[in-house]
């Protein structure tokens, strides 16, 4: 007796391969790629034992759920409720970490998820958001393109005291290729506090202490100063001919100084806002190692070389003022503080690549290469790195157009600002003349003593 399973298989297999792409092609139908700009809205609120979470998301950003449609792919409003839920649950508050001070907070509870229509405004504010998302739905014969609703959701946690420090981690970057979230927290006291961030932020801390907003800004600048390579590139040039423990004092404290300054009037507003200053700035840091690294070709003058450290200081500070301008929204009521703490991180970072660049070069020139030579080829490779660098630097400076600022009132402001920067500019100056006057005073003792610098 023959088995009937080798009759059938001949038979079933184009059928079954039928299936297979007809079940791929219904797949591939309903799939739908990551989209590229993402826009979330966000309110974080403590209301007496519950923290309180309103969101708007794009529903076209909540993949791998079936909304079912009808007609020429409206989204079937009455029967999607199930499916926001899920979605809610799937895409946003398993997304999210809360924290009370140090403890981890459950994961929120999806309490109400609703469609709007692009063009709602609701959530201009947290009451009309609340009322909105709690109010009544859309009609189910509203005609909506599933790609164009809005998912508008409403969480919950519960919490010890609304008077809790509170933290969030929003995960929330894998809804697009570009997420960017505008979260805003209001505290019991109604001094409201607004984030606008793009991709993971990492923990926030929506009002945070003067110690914990001191540590975030040490660790940014630290690692900024530490992946910066045209900062570090002209800080190889400043101190290649410089070794010695007296005269890099000098040198490194004239820059720490200037870019001290001009970070703090940047974060002051003292900067230009216009879209050409960025790039003008990376061109001049570019400029500056390669005017550093041909004074080192040509013959460094360590005498006026604080100078010009404090220079092109002042164009390293704006440089650093573009890796803070987004990162200060989360110092909270500490600006002052986070921003010094910001000047710690890099100058600690400073320290470290300096501790290890100074040894390493005096170990080079003792083994490898003569000193002279040495840095004769060391430099001429930074300048022609930094050359290419200037050089596209520039084609993107020139893209943009350059207008004279109109003679009012505000230009009037700006100068007296500018003249106030002048004027402490001109103290630092004096103060670092004098300074450096004292460390020459000190050497000039020390050589008289027999004692050697180190």
């Amino acid at each position: 007796m023959r088995d009937s399973s080798h009759r059938w298989a001949p038979r079933s297999l184009p059928a079954a391969l039928f299936a297979g792409l007809a079940l791929a092609m219904a797949t591939a139908s309903w799939a739908h790629e990551i989209p590229t700009d993402v826009t979330v809205q966000a309110f974080v609120k403590p209301e007496g034992s519950r923290l309180v979470l309103l969101l708007r998301v794009p529903l076209e950003a909540m993949r791998d759920v079936e909304f079912p449609l009808r007609g020429q792919g409206y989204l079937d409003i009455a029967a999607a409720q199930p499916h926001l839920l899920q979605a809610a649950r799937l895409w946003i508050a398993d997304a999210i970490t809360l924290y009370e001070g140090a403890r981890r907070l459950p994961t929120p509870q999806v309490v109400a998820a609703r469609i709007s229509l692009p063009s709602d405004r609701s959530f201009a504010s947290y009451g009309s958001a609340l009322l909105h998302v709690l109010g009544a739905p859309l009609p189910e014969d509203t005609e909506l393109i599933w790609e164009q609703a809005l998912l508008d959701v409403l969480l919950q946690v519960p919490i010890v005291t609304e008077r809790s420090d509170f933290s969030i981690h929003p995960q929330l970057a894998r809804l697009g290729l570009r997420t960017t979230t505008v979260l805003r927290f209001l505290p019991p006291d109604g001094a409201e506090r607004a984030f606008q961030y793009l991709g993971d932020p990492g923990l926030v801390r929506l009002d945070p202490r003067w110690h914990q907003a001191a540590r975030r800004f040490v660790e940014l600048g630290f690692s900024h100063i530490l992946g910066g390579y045209d900062h570090l590139l002209f800080l190889l040039c400043l101190v290649l001919p410089v070794r010695r423990l007296r005269p890099l004092i000098g040198i490194i404290t004239s820059f720490t100084v200037a870019h001290s300054i001009t970070l703090a009037a940047a974060a002051a507003g003292l900067a230009p806002t216009g879209l050409w200053f960025p790039p003008l700035i990376e061109m001049l840091i570019a400029l500056s190692i390669v005017t550093m690294a041909l004074d080192n070709i040509v013959g460094a003058r360590i005498q006026r070389r604080w100078l010009i450290a404090f220079g092109f200081g002042l164009v390293h500070g704006f440089g650093f003022s573009f890796a803070l301008q987004e990162t200060l929204q989360f110092a909270g009521s500490h600006l002052i503080t986070s921003l010094l703490s910001f000047n710690v991180g890099v100058e600690l970072g400073q320290i470290l690549v300096l501790g290890l660049a100074v040894p390493v070069l005096n170990a080079a020139f003792r083994t490898v290469v003569a000193e002279r030579m040495g840095t004769i080829i060391v430099s001429a490779i930074l300048a022609h790195s930094a050359w290419h660098w200037m050089s596209d630097r520039a084609s993107e400076l020139r893209q943009y157009g350059f207008a004279l600022p109109a003679l009012d009132a505000l230009l009037l402001a700006a100068l007296m600002r500018w003249a106030v920067l002048a004027l402490i500019l001109s103290g630092a100056l004096w103060l670092l003349s004098g300074l450096l006057r004292w460390l020459e005073g000190v050497g000039r003792n020390r050589r008289a003593t027999g004692i050697a610098d180190e």
